[in-house]
């Protein structure tokens, strides 16, 4: 199958996959169920994704991609203009639909086997993207010296907060565009709020101009 028919009838695939799983949950989303609401094989399924834990794997690597996709347009741009581009991508995709349903089927896994998978092909993808753009960050001077994984938890932390859960559980509806703007703002200018002060503190600490 040439490569660019074959990445559609993923997405369909994928699509598909979504829509079982929203439907029946985790316990539903077998292979065979995937298959028949894709109209595809059960054998295509085995051979592209491996098993039901490969599948979910891809659902969850298919959704970072967009902000893969808002970064790798970033490239070339400075530091402070990628964050800003990453902060409402990020965010958007985090409370969107795909996402709680990836976060409702691992909170339903007894085993933790689909929590660990959404961390690896999560968060642990995405730290590292930020990890790199805020080292460039404070090399160029546009962000404040700090330890990088401290200032990545703590961006996180403003970013994010609450919000997975409560959109998890159904306290909260999918936000708009400005509501997540603004969120990604905030969160943005608070980090480096945070870190310029501590930055001073550290600055007055080694000239000994403390009283």
């Amino acid at each position: 199958m040439k490569q660019d028919r074959r990445a559609r009838r993923a997405d369909e695939i994928e699509a598909a996959a979504y829509a079982v799983l929203e439907e029946k949950g985790y316990a539903g989303l077998t292979m065979l169920a995937v298959a028949k609401a894709a109209k595809a094989s059960n054998e295509t399924l085995y051979r592209w994704y491996g098993d039901k834990t490969g599948l979910f794997r891809a659902l969850i690597l298919g959704n970072v991609t967009a902000v893969q996709a808002t970064l790798d347009q970033a490239q070339g741009q400075s530091p402070m203009t990628t964050l800003r581009a990453f902060g409402p991508a990020l965010l958007a995709m985090l409370l969107g639909p795909r996402a709680v349903a990836l976060n409702r089927a691992a909170a339903a896994d007894p085993t933790g086997d689909l929590g660990r998978t959404l961390a690896e092909s999560g968060r642990d993808t995405v730290g590292p993207w930020l990890g790199r753009v805020i080292a460039r960050g404070i090399e160029d001077g546009s962000l404040p010296r700090a330890d990088v994984s401290e200032m990545i938890e703590t961006y996180f932390a403003l970013l994010i907060g609450d919000t997975q859960i409560r959109r998890v559980t159904g306290a909260m509806e999918e936000p708009d565009a400005d509501w997540i703007a603004d969120r990604a703002d905030q969160a943005l200018t608070r980090t480096i709020a945070l870190f310029q002060a501590a930055q001073a503190n550290s600055d007055l600490d080694s000239a000994g101009h403390r009283p």
